[in-house]
């Protein structure tokens, strides 16, 4: 992206992260980042790290941000966790199985999602939680996401429950 929408968009995290903190205390939110916080700017890494800090006891729900975020990065790291295991002694080989890769994730805390909502009309997931989305239902909507309101959260929501509800033995 081009440094001018970077610094936008980095701008509008930063208010974001002052602004929303005190109502995900109110609200007991846990704060969750997911990504290469390193490759951020330092006032945002230290922002992100003292709402994870300040959140990091509640349960009710948790909020996750994917931040300068590859799916495929993802996987190469989990990848690399796991070498370094097998390198260490700590994992035999045989014992690499799906659950081990799952646990070297950035999402290993965080269940995977049910629903994946795709705005823009885009029919690609765009390198997003490629491993966690393997069984999740895909909701594309044509609005744009700044566009995207309660209203269209809704029937999203809907279009999921119908799915739901279909049994495949019922499909000739």
């Amino acid at each position: 992206r081009p440094k001018e929408e970077v610094d936008f968009l980095m701008g509008l995290l930063s208010r974001y992260l002052d602004q929303e903190l005190s109502k995900l205390k109110e609200n007991k939110i846990r704060f969750n980042m997911i990504g290469c916080l390193a490759d951020l700017p330092p006032e945002i890494q230290k922002k992100i790290r003292r709402n994870m800090t300040e959140t990091e006891k509640f349960d009710k729900l948790v909020l996750t941000l994917a931040l300068s975020y590859s799916g495929r990065v993802e996987i190469v790291e989990a990848c690399r966790k796991i070498a370094e295991k097998v390198k260490k002694k700590e994992l035999d080989p045989q014992d690499i199985n799906e659950a081990a890769l799952q646990d070297a994730l950035y999402t290993s805390n965080l269940p995977d999602p049910d629903l994946l909502i795709r705005t823009s009309g885009e029919l690609r997931v765009s390198n997003f939680l490629l491993w966690q989305i393997s069984y999740a239902e895909i909701y594309v909507t044509e609005k744009l996401w700044p566009d995207f309101e309660k209203e269209d959260f809704h029937q999203a929501i809907e279009a999921y429950q119908k799915a739901l509800e279909i049994n495949p033995r019922d499909i000739d």
